[in-house]
């Protein structure tokens, strides 16, 4: 059976009237949440450690902030957004001793919840809304009057409304404007991690590397290497986003359409299919969850995250393109990082 879209018309943010959200966190996703939440009347706090240096900025864009744990014991709502290795800790420290009977708890990713690492009690709800958008771009679609698409799924339906109460929730952030589309903790985390880790970023990153590399190494100017390899990539996404693959294949050279259809299969091999089920496996098994928990926790200390971090930072190309970001129209304002 086909999973189901919800639109506008299928969500009533009224069933959101006289409750209290606690958003836990306010970083990309966090400050979005809280602010169209907020734009949509909702009575909306805050939830950080003492500390946190984005309390003084969720005071200044009008939030009620306070410690996590007031915000949950505080709230009927309560949506944790911030890193995944830090959920379960904060969720026992904070979250557990003030989650009573009747509350929902609420995710925009299934991680802490399908891997077991937060089990919260039989007597709440455990909804999850992720938009499929970052946060800053959440935030702008809301204020230009549209919404990013988002993924709902229900857990735990203590209440009998909780698939209400996460269609307002999604309603309330933007959504539904957009369509939300149903699924399950399961099907978002796996499906999401293997996106990240072979398509979207692990593979893109990668591809992107090796083909500057192999330009660079036959003797083209690194320069000439970035623009056709990496530069390029943004305008080539965006016309898929736009009008999916026929579309961008419509837009660009026959020269270049037809360099895609000869020489992909070249690239994408049975071996890499074969790679891409290994990674699939090491997620639906649990593998790439408890190697990635070890290595961020106190024990592990991030060593190999921080080592894989630093050796990527250091790859020719990012020199490459620091330079010839500068030749952009972008303001300052705009960059991701301020180096």
């Amino acid at each position: 059976m086909a999973a189901r879209i919800f639109y506008e018309k299928d969500c009533d943010i009224s069933r959101l009237n006289g409750k209290t959200v606690a958003i836990i966190g306010y970083g990309s996703q966090g400050h979005a949440h809280a602010l169209n939440l907020k734009e949509s009347g909702v009575n909306v706090l805050v939830g950080l450690y003492k500390g946190s240096k984005s309390w003084a900025k969720a005071e200044a864009q009008g939030m009620t902030v306070m410690t996590s744990a007031e915000a949950a014991a505080k709230a009927d709502i309560i949506m944790i957004l911030i890193n995944d290795e830090l959920q379960a800790q904060l969720y026992k420290e904070s979250i557990e001793p003030n989650l009573t009977a009747g509350k929902t708890l609420m995710f925009a990713h299934g991680f802490n919840i399908h891997f077991g690492c937060i089990k919260p009690p039989k007597d709440v709800n455990v909804v999850m809304v992720a938009p499929k958008a970052p946060g800053h771009t959440v935030r702008s679609e809301y204020q230009a009057g549209r919404g990013v698409p988002m993924l709902i799924a229900v857990e735990q339906d203590a209440t009998g409304d909780a698939w209400d109460i996460g269609l307002a929730y999604a309603a309330a952030i933007g959504g539904a404007r957009a369509g939300v589309l149903e699924t399950t903790f399961r099907t978002e985390t796996e499906t999401d991690l293997f996106g990240e880790q072979a398509v979207l970023c692990g593979g893109v990153c990668a591809l992107m590397q090796a083909g500057f590399d192999t330009l660079v190494e036959a003797g083209y100017d690194p320069r000439n290497a970035y623009f056709e390899c990496i530069h390029e990539m943004k305008l080539i996404v965006d016309l898929i986003y736009q009008s999916g693959f026929k579309g961008m294949r419509y837009s660009i050279s026959n020269t270049a359409e037809y360099g895609d259809y000869i020489t992909g299969p070249k690239i994408i091999t049975d071996d890499t299919r074969k790679a891409m089920k290994k990674i699939l496996s090491d997620i639906q098994d649990g593998t790439f969850a408890k190697d990635f928990l070890l290595d961020m926790s106190p024990a592990g200390g991030q060593v190999h995250f921080n080592a894989l971090r630093k050796k990527a930072a250091e790859h020719p190309s990012e020199k490459v393109g620091e330079e010839i970001r500068k030749l952009y129209s972008w303001s300052e304002d705009d960059k991701l990082i301020n180096n």
